[in-house]
């Protein structure tokens, strides 16, 4: 199964940590050219000197428009051609119950988790219909975007915008031979995990140990379950799939007992 994405180029936003790392790593293991396009620098030159010539790192803050385009153009420029694009820079956002939720953290929470998601879809829209080769775009969402008590107000309703932006953008560059999916994580040991259900992204163990106390299909995730879910869409095996949703949460959302231990005590919710 080597070379799934044998000469093919993409751009992974949040691309030097937790999801987007891996799937940066394993299109170039399959392949692949990555732009890495991550609003923190230094683990984003880390990232590209040690994969070498297969990536080169783009400084990105996806509320920015100019830099989400500049990542695509610097793909183009560098490697000749677009073919993927991987809209998965995110925060925790806005937290805490409704009532009391400031509208200010609000809007950073949708800067990021839509109107980021909106840039790089737009961009890579841009790059791909001018190259003429098609293109598959890929959306992180969350369980949190399909059920309910999964992840902050403000979260969750962003992660179900883009589901509705995967779907839109699908009717649309049909035309132009470019599939748009999304993907809804479950619970995958990842900084943003952690701050979300400790309070601390540095303690990735802790949430080891609880999926570990509770496994499901027998093991807990790893961000290379979402990395091979984009590797899918991406490659020829997902060739006639777009407009849809992915849900690898290990059947997470079909087990009401594991929704209901996560949500209990308001844990994801009022953090």
């Amino acid at each position: 199964m080597a070379d799934r994405y044998a000469d093919k180029v993409a751009v992974i936003t949040g691309g030097a940590s937790g999801l987007g790392e891996a799937t940066t790593r394993l299109l170039v293991q399959e392949g692949g050219r990555v732009v890495i396009a991550d609003y923190g620098t230094e683990r984003g030159e880390a990232l590209a000197a040690e994969l070498g010539d297969a990536v080169v790192f783009a400084q990105c803050d996806v509320t920015d428009e100019a830099q989400v385009a500049a990542a695509f153009d610097l793909g183009v420029s560098t490697f000749g051609r677009m073919d993927g694009a991987f809209a998965n820079a995110g925060i925790v956002g806005a937290a805490g119950p409704i009532e009391s939720t400031p509208m200010d953290d609000f809007d950073k929470t949708m800067a990021v988790l839509v109107r980021g998601v909106f840039a790089t879809t737009k961009h890579a829209a841009r790059t791909m219909i001018a190259a003429g080769n098609g293109g598959s775009i890929a959306m992180t969402s969350s369980v949190a975007g399909v059920q309910g008590g999964l992840g902050p107000h403000a979260y969750a309703m962003a992660k179900a915008g883009v589901i509705g932006l995967a779907r839109s953008a699908a009717a649309e560059l049909q035309a132009n031979e470019i599939r748009v999916n999304a993907i809804a994580p479950g619970s995958i040991p990842t900084a943003m995990t952690a701050h979300v259900t400790t309070g601390d992204p540095d303690d990735v163990a802790a949430i080891e140990n609880r999926l570990d106390k509770a496994p499901l299909l027998g093991r807990r995730s790893t961000p290379y379950d979402i990395a091979e879910a984009v590797l899918f869409f991406f490659s020829e095996a997902g060739s006639w799939i777009t407009g849809q949703t992915l849900v690898v949460d290990g059947g997470q959302t079909a087990a009401p007992a594991m929704a209901a231990t996560w949500s209990s005590n308001r844990m994801v919710v009022a953090r």
